[in-house]
């Protein structure tokens, strides 16, 4: 570990001109409970959901139900699949997530997050096929609050002339 950590200091000394010290990122270690799982949470709108992700057969299982129970809507369960087919990983992890708040399709949207996000803390190789896909960033677009003076958040009341 030492030999490490002096190797990284002579490369920095070697990369960095006129005594400015460049950073050099160490390799990301993966992130996994005694359990062998990982954990993230994902957001989306007004939904959050708790996501494990641990080796197995590619069971999703969201508040207690299958996925195809919960999500009984076809895209949802696309987007669902969205971050395994991007990282290549389909069928090789088992998915246990807990959501609430929002509707059906910003809580889809959250178990993506949390999938990705626990997807790239089990492996660490798996960052750059998910960051590239924008599956890391948490889509921070929410409903606009309503103003007073409005029938809601831009629309005006009806005008009568008379």
């Amino acid at each position: 570990m030492t030999e490490e950590i002096k190797s990284l200091e002579e490369l920095n000394a070697a990369v960095s001109g006129e005594g400015v010290v460049a950073e050099v990122e160490a390799p990301r270690e993966p992130v996994r409970d005694e359990l062998g799982r990982s954990y993230a949470t994902g957001k989306r709108k007004d939904a959050v959901a708790r996501v494990w992700i641990k080796p197995g057969s590619g069971k999703v299982t969201v508040n207690g139900k299958e996925m195809n129970v919960y999500f009984a809507r076809p895209v949802l369960q696309m987007i669902l699949r969205q971050p395994f087919t991007v990282a290549g990983v389909e069928d090789q992890f088992d998915v246990m997530a807990t959501v609430k708040g929002g509707g059906l399709s910003g809580q889809a949207g959250a178990v993506k997050h949390g999938i990705s996000k626990a997807l790239q803390l089990y492996d660490p190789s798996l960052r750059a096929p998910l960051k590239a896909a924008g599956f890391l960033t948490r889509d921070s677009r929410v409903v606009e609050r309503k103003k007073f003076g409005r029938a809601k958040a831009r629309r005006s009341f009806q005008f009568s002339k008379r």
